[in-house]
């Protein structure tokens, strides 16, 4: 059996994958990427965790000081969007050119490996036919990750495993159980580690960016009220507003030349198509010519009937079959056939 580099958190997902190769005759090496600068963040527990799990295992660890590199592609790639005026998805980024990218070059150049493996819920599986490998959505559905997976590159899928891809939450804490793993019992972590590292993404932004009031308008220009920086808003929120009207009033656009929240109602939220950039096609070539599929514009919304038009220029619009409330420029949107991850990219500004 080959060697294996597992990415380990300290929770209990990485923890079981882990476990899981090692008792299928891997020879695991256990390796976590040091992210966070500052004090109190979320890497420091992890790591003592992830030590203990090695410990337990007699597995060898060890720890790569990455927090240059998420501070180069991540944290100025979050400021920068937010100044801006959009929201970006941190996590598709970080795991490429974060997580996998230098995770694989570590595990070939340093220690003789094929392999990387973490706790993602998700599945990879070879097609011969095409000659790609197809990512697909984890068996549990109420935790597949996939979404956040669809920038890998086929060289990454290649050479990655996703252990808990076929089975459920509850059966990853039956192993961690089984196995008498010391992160059995911890909690769930945030999805997002700078918000578990500083408690909300407001409070990490305005580290970076200084608030600048505003106004809040409707489409029309009326003013309703100020504003405390356009970052602290997104497309779609409700509450927090600030501001009063006789019916429930959304954040529809983010204008960061004007340094203006634009509000209205939910149906003037709601957009029928968008535009989407930074292209990766996972399980299928660049397409052609428009085809239907589901698309998913975030995580945690249900992946809706599309229709995909190729534009060129590494772009492609999405048109809906029903228009969808709150699509949001930085965001991730992801294209799936049945749980066959399609391909993805990132939002695009929406015309002022």
């Amino acid at each position: 059996m080959s060697k294996v580099v597992v990415g380990l958190s300290g929770g209990v997902d990485s923890s079981v994958t882990a476990a899981l190769l090692h008792h299928q005759g891997y020879e695991v090496i256990g390796l976590t990427l040091w992210l966070m600068k500052g004090k109190g963040q979320c890497c420091s527990e992890g790591m003592v965790d992830a030590a203990k799990i090695c410990e337990q295992l007699d597995i060898p660890y060890h720890v790569v000081d990455s927090r240059d590199l998420f501070t180069a592609e991540i944290v100025n790639y979050l400021v920068s969007g937010y100044e801006a005026g959009i929201t970006p998805l941190p996590c598709s980024q970080c795991n490429r050119a974060v997580k996998f990218g230098p995770m694989l070059t570590y595990a070939q150049t340093e220690w003789g490996c094929d392999r990387i493996a973490t706790g993602h819920y998700a599945r990879i599986q070879y097609d011969p036919g095409s000659d790609r490998y197809q990512l697909l959505r984890a068996l549990d559905l109420n935790k597949d990750q996939s979404y956040f997976l669809y920038d890998l590159t086929q060289e990454m899928l290649a050479h990655t495993l996703f252990p808990l891809g076929e089975v459920t939450k509850e059966e990853t804490r039956r192993l961690a159980n089984q196995y008498h793993l010391t992160t059995a019992e911890k909690p769930e972590s945030q999805d997002l580690c700078l918000i578990e590292a500083h408690g909300s993404m407001q409070t990490f932004l305005d580290q970076h960016i200084t608030p600048k009031q505003g106004e809040i308008v409707t489409p029309d220009g009326q003013v309703l009220g100020t504003h405390s920086g356009i970052h602290h808003y997104t497309i779609g929120q409700r509450k927090g507003l600030g501001v009063s009207a006789p019916d429930p009033l959304y954040v529809m656009k983010l204008d960061p030349v004007m340094n203006r929240v634009i509000v209205g109602s939910r149906e003037e939220a709601t957009e029928p198509e968008c535009t989407v950039t930074r292209l990766n096609w996972v399980s299928i070539p660049a397409p052609t010519a428009p085809f239907q599929c589901f698309g998913r514009v975030r995580y945690r919304s249900p992946a809706v009937p599309v229709t995909v038009i190729p534009l060129g220029d590494d772009r492609i619009k999405l048109v809906f079959d029903e228009p969808q409330f709150g699509i949001t420029p930085g965001q991730a949107a992801v294209l799936y056939e049945g749980d066959r991850l399609l391909g993805g990219g990132i939002i695009e500004r929406f015309p002022q």
